[in-house]
């Protein structure tokens, strides 16, 4: 059997022991718990922007993963454009969390962000070992996502500054299911080594 293609399609992706994973941050809210979300997403937001910015000085990969909310003729950049644009009710996170040039994108049709999707792939190519999960919601998308990382064996952290439910006790119930089934790092963002998260001896971070 040959050996795998170092390069993907001529123009292989940066390389980065760590990925910081932004899920379902371009979102509109506009949903029936949306006012709800907002509460805690606002400040969720914030810490993720300066998690973010900390990142990409470390050299930390950023990806966006996010839902298409059904979309299907639609594309990523105009659930930006439309957040941004429009007068809907996710607005300020979108502001705060608009992606840059160099981030990645990947749409996901469900839950996870590993089911159908071509994140496997884009982390594999990236050599990525641990990932960072934020955004929304830590019961559902977050959640779903964190499992999927977790059988595919890499080092996991979810800052509990950084994610965000419809209430205060379903984001605690899913950290502490995070923390404790999944071996997620749960410490708060200012408390996070991006390389901690890569250990020589394979062993699983816990918080």
């Amino acid at each position: 059997m040959p050996s795998k293609n170092e390069d993907l399609h001529g123009s292989a992706p940066d390389r980065a022991d760590v990925a910081l994973l932004l899920i379902d941050v371009i979102n509109d809210l506009d949903f029936p718990e949306g006012e709800d979300l907002l509460r805690y997403a606002l400040p969720m937001a914030r810490q993720i922007a300066a998690l973010k910015k900390r990142a990409k000085e470390q050299g930390v990969a950023v990806i966006y993963v996010n839902d298409n909310f059904g979309r299907w003729r639609s594309d990523f950049n105009a659930q930006v454009e439309h957040c941004l644009r429009d007068d809907v009710r996710g607005r300020a996170v979108v502001e705060l969390l608009r992606p840059e040039e160099d981030d990645y994108l990947v749409l996901k049709p469900k839950h996870s962000g590993f089911f159908s999707t071509t994140l496997d792939t884009l982390l594999e190519y990236l050599g990525v070992k641990g990932v960072i999960l934020t955004g929304l919601a830590a019961n559902i998308c977050v959640l779903f996502t964190a499992n999927d990382a977790y059988m595919r064996d890499f080092h996991l952290a979810v800052p509990s500054d950084c994610v965000a439910s419809n209430t205060e006790e379903e984001n605690r119930h899913a950290l502490e299911q995070m923390r404790k089934v999944l071996k997620a790092d749960i410490r708060p963002s200012k408390e996070l080594s991006f390389m901690a998260l890569v250990q020589q001896d394979g062993e699983r971070t816990h918080a």
